[in-house]
């Protein structure tokens, strides 16, 4: 580890507010402390409400896996998270996305989408993450075919997976591999 990151928190020499978030997170659907939650372990009460906020959004959203992860993988690959992208791409498949979108958004290339659910919310997350904001055409397609709710909700992921990018790259954190990077520059 670089000397200048911040190491992750060592699970068993936490205090006892780390532990009970751990915890609640090693019960849930997650089934362990990985990724930005260990790193927000650092702030027990962040990392508490991080991980209720992340659980809902994935597994409780109106959005179907299949876009929710399309909008997941587009913000890890917004920010070259390496460590996010790795654990999101088996999710994504399993929701549905294709491979080939999937190699599209890694060698940063853009996507040749068959379904318009998949086009209108890529473009509002490339849209969210390089303007810092959405057109209004942009957002009539994805009110069009999620609702306001599922604006929202879209809006929601690209935030808290952008946090989670943001706190990873404090640490040197290693991908479950045993490696440090998966996507190319």
């Amino acid at each position: 580890m670089s000397p200048s990151r911040i190491p992750l928190p060592d699970l068993d020499h936490l205090t006892d507010e780390q532990q009970r978030v751990a915890n609640a997170v090693a019960s849930g659907p997650r089934g362990g402390v990985r990724g930005p939650l260990r790193m927000w372990l650092y702030s027990p009460e962040l990392a508490d409400h991080a991980q209720k906020l992340g659980e809902f959004l994935r597994w409780g959203t109106v959005l179907e896996p299949r876009i929710a992860e399309l909008v997941i993988l587009t913000t890890c690959r917004h920010y070259t998270c390496h460590y996010m992208w790795f654990n999101h791409v088996g999710h994504a498949l399993k929701g549905g996305l294709s491979q080939q979108i999937i190699d599209q958004i890694k060698n940063r290339q853009e996507p040749a989408f068959g379904k318009s659910d998949e086009a209108a919310a890529y473009a509002f997350a490339t849209e969210a993450l390089r303007n810092n904001a959405v057109s209004d055409r942009t957002l009539d397609a994805v009110r069009a075919l999620f609702g306001e709710r599922g604006a929202v909700e879209l809006g929601a992921i690209i935030a808290h997976y952008h946090s989670g990018a943001i706190v990873l790259s404090l640490s040197d954190i290693e991908l479950p591999d045993g490696t440090k990077t998966c996507l190319p520059p």
